[in-house]
């Protein structure tokens, strides 16, 4: 009977023994920040570091957005503008941030360029993408209301009878710039393009009659576009958009140019997941926000997109393989 009862005992205690074995396993895992949504963050304002001045596209999505997320995360989302080198300047501040969800970046398309223009020696492996928030179709070029041009045909005819003879606004290393160079390659046409800044900086020298054309987003100048000081030659996407119906596309004008843009938010690579997670929750709730929509469509009849972490980096590097194709051109244009 004594010995029935120790092997009795003996099995309760190792019974005991695993399943408390077992708990402190289930507990540590359940403790990991990456594997919580429950991470006490942000506990003071984040910083949002906008590579664009103030007044362009990219700083009035951030705004708006950032308006938004204020009140989904109970911290102040401060927009913070770092312009300059195409954007890396801006892009590097967060790179090398402390990873602690307190520093965050908002750029577009125009950040994979970078690496390729030779401005930057990193790319998307630096940072820890959290979400795409907007998609953009409403990119073109634009010139002055008192243009001769009407249409890029006749753009693409005076540069055919005198290359260079029409002048071309960008940043150098930026999305526009791009935009011009693919336009370039699909027109078999050379432009003089001139390093005038970021979006405002465009708008300025067009109204100024310091330059024959820009790359813009159409809603942006919006205003210029009603009163006949702006006229849009064409949209880089694949239909009209329903908010710019008289600016034809590229590809009606027999020019094989298109793009959309994107707007998306990383941290610097070491940040806890469960923080770019969490962010990524707030993004996802304001873009099906009705106000926000309302909002974004009156500033900028932008398109409100929710892509998460691993959704949004796929996106981005499927971009990034595409405008890898464009290296040979962005090599040849540099050597001119």
């Amino acid at each position: 009977m004594k010995k029935i009862l120790i092997v009795l005992l003996v099995l309760l205690m190792a019974a005991g023994m695993a399943a408390f074995a077992n708990g402190a396993k289930e507990g540590t895992a359940a403790a990991q920040p990456s594997q919580s949504s429950d991470v006490a963050w942000p506990t003071k304002a984040i910083q949002v570091v906008v590579p664009a001045g103030a007044g362009g596209d990219t700083d009035l999505n951030s705004r708006i957005l950032g308006k938004y997320l204020t009140k989904e995360l109970g911290q102040p989302v401060v927009i913070v503008n770092v312009g300059g080198a195409g954007g890396t300047l801006g892009s590097r501040k967060v790179k090398d941030a402390a990873p602690d969800g307190n520093t965050v970046l908002f750029f577009h398309n125009g950040f994979l360029l970078n690496k390729l223009l030779g401005l930057a020696n990193y790319g998307l492996e630096s940072f820890k993408v959290s979400a795409i928030a907007v998609m953009d179709n409403n990119n073109a070029f634009v010139t002055s209301g008192t243009s001769k041009y009407n249409s890029m045909k006749d753009v693409v005819a005076a540069l055919k009878a005198k290359p260079m003879s029409v002048s071309f606004a960008t940043e150098v290393g930026s999305f526009t710039h791009l935009q011009v160079l693919s336009f370039e390659k699909a027109a078999g046409v050379k432009m003089n393009i001139v390093d005038v800044g970021g979006a405002a900086a465009k708008t300025a020298a067009l109204l100024g009659d310091q330059i024959d054309l820009i790359g813009t987003q159409l809603g942006l100048v919006r205003d210029y576009l009603k009163k006949g000081d702006f006229r849009g030659l064409a949209v880089a996407s694949a239909e009209r958009s329903p908010a710019f119906p008289n600016v034809p596309t590229f590809k009606e004008q027999g020019y094989d140019v298109e793009f959309s843009k994107f707007y998306f938010y990383a941290f610097p690579k070491d940040t806890p997941d469960a923080i770019v997670n969490k962010f990524s929750a707030a993004v996802e709730k304001v873009v099906n926000d009705p106000a926000y929509q309302k909002e974004i469509d009156a500033a900028l009849n932008a398109t409100p997109t929710y892509m998460g972490p691993a959704k949004a980096t796929a996106y981005i590097q499927n971009v990034d393989n595409e405008y890898n194709s464009f290296k040979d051109v962005i090599l040849s244009a540099q050597k001119k």
